[in-house]
């Protein structure tokens, strides 16, 4: 137990610090946090930091907390999807998304079929499709934070950015879920096919039960903040065990969880409870995840051969996600400065592409070697989106669209029949 609280420790504060430099950057604070784990991970001194703060015994424990976390994360990615933000662009945003993950998938499966001869995987066409599952992933919590950072979020781009990231979240989660299966192809298959009517009684059976309860008892009724907060977390517990038990990852229950709980109508949920939820996930939780996820990397041993394969994945992952982005963008009409700043937003991965990674590795798609480059990868793809965004979108253009939208134009130049034009 004083080994595990002492562990504790030196996560909160080596997050607090890797956070806070992140920040000072200009940098998502997850960046930072993912940076202390890798420092405090084999790769620096042959691995004896790690030995002496996270002693194998206390690792499973460290991991167990990790999975909570990622869990309670995924609950609130879910609750924070809202179908809202399509709504006057879902035509624009389905085309770029659709495009901004059919090419980063093509070609993450024809580069996993060549780093097939450095990772041979048992289960080859579950490589494949994770692969090519991981370079299609856009993180929509990191790029709202970005946009939040930036003064983007109420911006037309950052509007249609967020839009774009909300349906690459279905569909690379929905992908995910496949690999997922396809990986356990040894467990009882009938499980797996189970998933479809739990998922269909989430949403037309459990979804509309909570809404009506929620519009007949705005302020949780009798219940007290306290007792809301256990009845959600009862249902995230239930939600998640139930897609573990089925084959797939928790994750996906609790990112169904999320899914059906009522908008509108639930004001114990949102001021009692979610603040809460929000609190102890960013500040207790995920930097558990961050650090255990770090201390897995281990650069130390980067050959010719790693370096190689570290750029092929680089080039596929920026290059598949930025041109599927881009040219979607502009075969809707949208101009080419923003086509391109859209491609450096839906770029970002951030922390939703470490819980990728995390799942492959739990799984057995990836190896330690591949999983480590990957998460450079995350990184690197992370980081681009504030650096060149001061270059490609500066201030005074960010004001001057504002100005134009405010004025009823459109300053991204879109041709989206849904998008209702100014008054003549």
């Amino acid at each position: 137990m004083l080994t595990l609280l002492l562990a504790l420790l030196v996560i909160f504060v080596a997050a607090r610090i890797g956070g806070a430099l992140a920040r000072r950057l200009g940098q998502p604070a997850v960046i930072g946090e993912i940076l202390a784990g890798i420092l405090l991970g084999p790769t620096l001194f042959n691995g004896a930091v790690t030995s002496a703060v996270f002693p194998t015994d206390v690792r499973p424990t460290l991991a167990a907390i990790a999975s909570v976390g990622v869990c309670v994360f995924m609950f609130l990615v879910g609750l924070h999807l809202d179908h809202r933000l399509l709504r006057g662009q879902s035509r624009i945003a389905t085309t770029v998304s659709l495009s901004a993950i059919a090419l980063p998938f093509g070609l993450g499966a024809l580069l996993a079929l060549y780093l097939l001869g450095n990772h041979p995987a048992e289960n080859r066409l579950a490589f494949v499709l994770f692969l090519a599952t991981a370079m299609s992933i856009t993180a929509f919590p990191v790029l709202a934070r970005i946009l939040a950072d930036r003064g983007l979020i109420d911006t037309p781009i950052g509007g249609l950015a967020l839009a774009c990231a909300a349906v690459d979240d279905v569909l690379a989660w929905s992908l995910l879920a496949v690999v997922a299966a396809l990986a356990d192809a040894g467990g009882d298959p009938w499980r797996v096919l189970l998933v479809i009517p739990f998922a269909a009684v989430m949403l037309k059976v459990v979804r509309p039960a909570l809404a009506r309860l929620a519009r007949r008892h705005p302020d949780g009724g009798l219940l007290s903040g306290t007792a809301v907060l256990v009845a959600v977390a009862a249902g995230l517990a239930a939600s998640a065990a139930a897609t573990e038990w089925m084959g797939l990852h928790a994750i996906f229950g609790a990112f169904l969880f999320g899914v059906v709980m009522p908008r509108e109508g639930a004001v114990a949920v949102r001021e009692r409870v979610l603040p809460l939820i929000e609190k102890i996930s960013t500040w207790v939780l995920l930097p558990v995840f961050f650090i255990v996820a770090g201390i897995k990397v281990n650069l130390s041993g980067l050959g010719g051969t790693a370096v190689g394969e570290l750029a092929l994945i680089l080039l596929v992952a920026i290059g598949g996600k930025c041109a599927g982005a881009f040219f979607g963008a502009r075969i809707s009409g949208v101009r080419p400065r923003h086509s391109l700043v859209l491609a450096l937003l839906i770029n970002t991965r951030g922390l939703t592409e470490l819980i990728v990674l995390t799942v492959g590795l739990q799984i057995g798609v990836l190896d330690q070697d591949l999983y480590s480059l990957m998460v450079v990868m995350a990184l690197v793809t992370t980081a681009m989106a504030g650096v060149f965004l001061r270059f490609v979108y500066p201030p005074e253009r960010v004001r001057e669209d504002i100005a134009a939208r405010d004025a009823d134009a459109d300053p991204l130049g879109r041709r989206d029949p849904e998008r209702k034009e100014p008054a003549s």
